[in-house]
């Protein structure tokens, strides 16, 4: 096990350098000045040659990376260009609203998806198992901004039963579950259909297994069998999605935060690529690119935990 953590910690520390470089040149590639996007047109050539070279900007390119890397290595994601914030004490106050948002779509996508998943391979091709494949295939098909506004105009205007601004009063934690429902409902409505459909698939093959005719052969219950046998080794793939699942909608909630008016990442993102507030972009990005891996990092080990073969083929 610890060999194996080892070889997948090694793998995502590359993966982070990876992505860091990639970061790096796409944002140089941008067309446009980055001196004069931060001081403005009206800055005289003095001030730009000081700010380039606080920022670096006059060394070559492969210099400017070994900075940046540095920094980031250190935690330091630079400044904001136009209020000289750190950028990692902004991210701080964002990120939690993010990892919120993203934490309770996908917990009540799984708490439905994986129920329905399995009651859709007790019995396959009856008609429970038809509504359930309509349910997903519904669900997946439909695009997260279209269920946000459906639900504000039935939830909030119509029936006038949840807000819609906002992330609710800091401090009062039944006024930010209030305003989570519908952000959280609009973003994992989607997942509902791809964790019952992955459930089911799963769970047919492992229907099928030689140790699930034998505890059908010892007269054990259904429902024992199910629960007790088949879906603890029918899970496993579904563990996998869940965490490639919540690293995507860690940068998926995007949409939801600008149609809800909610704080976080994704908006942060949104807002200063419009300001071409690239400090602000990059560290964002870094970050949700960080959290991705790291979460894919731990469904993976409970992966392993849980079925040592995983191990074993590496």
């Amino acid at each position: 096990m610890w060999w194996y953590l080892l070889k997948r910690l090694a793998l995502s520390v590359v993966i982070i350098l990876l992505a860091v470089a990639a970061l790096f040149l796409m944002l140089h590639s941008i067309p446009g000045d980055p001196v004069s996007i931060a001081l403005g047109p009206r800055a005289t050539p003095e001030v730009q040659a000081a700010y380039a070279a606080k920022m670096h900007l006059d060394k070559p390119l492969y210099y400017q990376f070994l900075i940046f890397a540095g920094n980031v290595l250190q935690g330091d994601l630079g400044s904001d260009v136009f209020s000289n914030r750190s950028v990692a004490l902004t991210l701080s106050e964002q990120l939690p609203y993010t990892i919120a948002l993203a934490v309770a779509a996908l917990g009540w996508a799984a708490l439905v998806g994986i129920p329905l998943g399995c009651l859709s391979a007790i019995r396959p091709n009856s008609w429970l198992d038809r509504i359930t494949g309509i349910i997903s295939v519904g669900t997946i098909a439909v695009p997260s901004f279209l269920v946000s506004i459906w639900a504000i105009l039935l939830f909030s205007i119509t029936l006038r039963w949840l807000p819609v601004i906002g992330a609710g009063e800091e401090g009062d934690i039944l006024s930010q579950l209030r305003h989570l429902i519908l952000p959280a409902f609009a973003v994992g409505l989607g997942w509902v259909g791809y964790l019952a459909r992955m459930v089911r698939a799963s769970m047919l093959e492992v229907m099928g297994e030689n140790y699930i005719r034998s505890a059908r052969a010892f007269g054990l219950r259904p429902r024992t069998i199910v629960f007790r046998y088949a879906l603890k080794v029918a899970i496993l793939p579904t563990i996998t999605l869940i965490g490639v699942g919540f690293g995507g909608l860690l940068s998926g909630t995007v949409f939801a935060e600008i149609i809800f008016s909610r704080p976080g990442v994704g908006k942060i993102i949104y807002d200063m690529v419009l300001a071409r507030n690239f400090p602000v972009v990059q560290g964002a990005v870094l970050v949700t690119i960080a959290l991705y891996v790291v979460v894919t990092l731990i469904a993976d080990l409970m992966v392993s935990w849980l079925d040592p073969r995983v191990r074993e083929s590496l």
